[in-house]
């Protein structure tokens, strides 16, 4: 078959892939955005009218509308997802995986899950694949996939040009395992699904159109890309993300992860560059002086001199949002020589005769160039493009100079020519994006110059040392990996993927990755974020526990632990101290009952005691502290943009109050209760109109109607 064949129509490419593999699919694909829902859909629609297609999906974070628990919320819900998804193409399988109605001949095999979205879905907890990241193509190679499929994006003035955009970093691994497979004798068939919206992205994630077999490129098909709306932070966020602001030292690398926790660290990372005597007031505010020689040598509260590096498995909205603001300003380079002599200080990573003279200095650089070495000095701008050398002369154009880095004639010439900063360096290493709509029109109308800082790559690059291991750890210095947990226990292992009775929440991901890498990295540290505390249904339920029956990090990872309260370092320390550092960060309401199980245990005396400092640890206590500052600057409920409107921020507050505040017992009797109060209907009256609760027909909506007058008279200061 034709490399790189177009195809103007989906149903063309199904009808090549059913006949080219006899109808015995398994089928790959990227996880999240880079998914060719029309193209797949197609595919699906086929093998589920007949049952002599078998096909198997193999992939991971399918993305589906937010679906709505109740009449109320579907009537906030439904609106909003019209205007931000609109047109978006949905999966069909996703239905009916959510329904466990999958045809008898379809499986679906995924390895990480949309978070919580498929506790109830038997299909989808049967068929979960639990792998790292790092080794996902190893797996869905073995696996057998012989049809790979991919949204791409495509430049208009190189149409054979394509860009794995959004989903580099498993297709960079596995598309060459399967094309040992195809040399090998087996049929193997690569399917590009190109969208005229997606943004280009160049580097290791541009290709030539020649890698696929097929490339639709047909009409209808650019519908709606999945965007993932910013959410709330709350002040319980806000908290978790200063506080670990403290830990990202100057100069290192920063990889963070997606949810209000990394926008709320995102937000508290810019105040400090940006605003650093607020920062430094919230702080104090805060008691972070409890924890002043931890945050000394981990990190810091000033501003960045240096600026970080992002390497981050999912390059986010908020790590462009550092980049955009100046924090994410640190250059990497491929060459290890360069690379050393930057961290060594020796070479400023600019392009001047100061960095040539370093380069000699160093005895990297000898004062007359053959041809490699003048190729290497071009590579990163230290030399003018147009110098060539020819017959022992060195030539700029129209000037003959001589071949020799040391002559007054020869550096003048040089030196009027060069500038700016050295080529060929990195600021982000990424291996796939999502966000929100905006953060993708931001990377469509990236400049040239910035655009090529940025690195979409091979997740086996991004999550792990090995391969280029020297250079890998020059440059990620001082690295911090920071990710969230949604339970810890008191002797320091983590939750984050999977439920105690065994139903997959997410997946695994790369975090146990990025833990690992921070325990073999010189001055790494793995920084785990989790609130806390816990409310639904009106009940308060701690996220430090004394055990948990299933850890996604063991204990014997354990490095540092951040909630609203503080921090807790634990790496290298004994069991009584991993206990108290814990305990000192949990929620006050449940410390007594974790170190009485710590005594029971024989992991703590039986004499010890919470220090004074953190016997306070309460909700109001924080609520109280943060109200003596300006909210919009300090705790803003969206720090990187909304796609809610004014009147769907209350409402949201409202709906969440509902929900977190009443158990099914209290909900119906906050129902019968405001069936009979009044309720502020002309100040909220906008909110009744945005909910179609203006005028209420029947009983079901007069409940609703003052439900929701109650819920946002309770959170009208929120």
């Amino acid at each position: 078959m034709e490399s790189g064949r177009r195809v103007a129509s989906v149903d063309e490419a199904v009808e090549e892939v059913i006949h080219r593999t006899g109808g015995d699919i398994r089928l790959g694909m990227p996880l999240g955005l880079g998914k060719p829902n029309q193209f797949v859909n197609a595919l699906y629609r086929r093998a589920a009218a007949d049952p002599a297609i078998s096909l198997t999906i193999y992939t991971a974070l399918s993305l589906g509308k937010p679906a709505a628990g109740s009449d109320l919320e579907a009537r906030f819900l439904n609106p909003f997802a019209e205007r931000v998804f609109g047109d978006y193409e949905e999966l069909d399988y996703l239905k009916a995986v959510r329904r466990n109605a999958l045809p008898d001949n379809i499986r679906v095999c995924e390895f990480f899950f949309q978070p919580g979205s498929l506790l109830g879905s038997d299909t989808a907890q049967q068929h979960y694949i639990s792998s790292n990241y790092t080794h996902v193509a190893r797996d869905l190679n073995a696996a057998g996939v012989n049809v790979a499929a991919q949204l791409v994006a495509v430049r208009v003035d190189a149409p054979d040009t394509l860009s794995l955009a959004c989903n580099p970093e498993v297709s960079l691994d596995l598309l060459p395992m399967l094309m040992a497979r195809r040399d090998a004798g087996e049929t193997i068939i690569a399917v590009a699904q190109v969208h005229a919206e997606l943004p280009f992205m160049g580097n290791d994630a541009e290709v030539d159109a020649s890698l696929f077999d097929l490339v639709i490129d047909a009409p209808g098909t650019d519908t709606r890309l999945f965007s993932t709306p910013n959410m709330p932070v709350a002040l319980q966020d806000h908290l978790v993300g200063l506080n670990a602001s403290t830990l990202v030292r100057d100069g290192g690398l920063l990889q963070i992860g997606i949810g209000a926790l990394g926008d709320a660290l995102v937000h508290h990372t810019l105040l400090r560059e940006h605003h650093n005597d607020l920062y430094r007031e919230l702080l104090g505010e805060f008691g972070l002086q409890q924890f002043a020689e931890l945050i000394q040598g981990e990190g810091g509260c000033a501003p960045f001199e240096q600026g970080l590096y992002g390497c981050s498995e999912m390059f986010t909205h908020g790590l462009m949002s550092l980049v955009d603001g100046g924090v994410i300003r640190r250059r990497v380079y491929d060459d290890e020589c360069v690379q050393a002599l930057i961290n060594q200080g020796v070479l400023s990573p600019e392009a001047s005769l100061d960095s040539l003279d370093a380069l000699r200095e160093a005895g990297v650089l000898d004062d007359t160039l053959d041809d490699g070495t003048l190729g290497w000095l071009q590579s990163l701008g230290l030399m003018p493009d147009a110098a060539r050398l020819e017959a022992g002369r060195l030539l700029l154009g129209s000037e003959t100079l001589a071949n020799d880095l040391s002559a007054t004639g020869t550096r003048a010439a040089i030196g009027a020519r060069i500038g700016g900063p050295l080529r060929g360096g990195t600021l982000m290493h990424g291996g796939f994006f999502l966000g929100p709509a905006a953060f993708y029109q931001r990377l469509r109308e990236l400049p040239p110059e910035q655009a090529a800082a940025i690195n979409m790559t091979h997740i086996s690059f991004i999550n792990q040392l090995y391969g280029d291991e020297s250079l890998k750890r020059l440059q990620r210095r001082d690295a911090r990996f920071i990710n969230t947990a949604f339970t810890a226990t008191a002797l320091g292992a983590a939750v984050s993927d999977q439920l105690e009775d065994g139903r997959v929440l997410s997946g695994v991901g790369g975090q146990y990755n990025f833990v690992s890498q921070a325990h073999e990295l010189a001055g790494a540290r793995s920084i785990l974020l989790l609130r806390a505390w816990r409310e639904r249904g009106g009940e308060a339920a701690s996220n430090i526990l004394w055990s948990y029956g299933h850890t996604t990090i063991p204990r014997h990872l354990r490095d540092i632990f951040v909630t609203e309260y503080g921090i807790a370092d634990v790496r290298g320390k004994t069991d009584a101290e991993v206990v108290a550092a814990m305990v000192n960060i949990a929620d006050s309401r449940f410390q007594e009952a974790l170190l009485e199980q710590a005594r029971k245990a024989g992991k703590i005396a039986h004499d010890y005691q919470v220090p004074e400092a953190f016997r306070y640890n309460t909700p109001e206590r924080l609520a109280e502290r943060a109200g003596r500052f300006d909210k919009a600057r300090a705790f803003p409920q969206f720090p990187l943009g909304c796609d809610f409107n004014e009147v769907e921020q209350r409402l949201l507050n409202a709906l969440t109050w509902l929900k977190q505040k009443a158990s099914q017992k209290e909900y119906l009797e906050l129902g019968r209760r405001a069936l009979w109060q009044e309720g502020d209907e002309q100040h909220f009256a906008p909110h009744l109109e945005r909910m179609g609760l203006a005028q209420t027909d029947g009983l079901r909506e007069r409940l609703y109607r003052r439900l929701l007058l109650a819920a946002l008279a309770a959170t009208r200061e929120a």
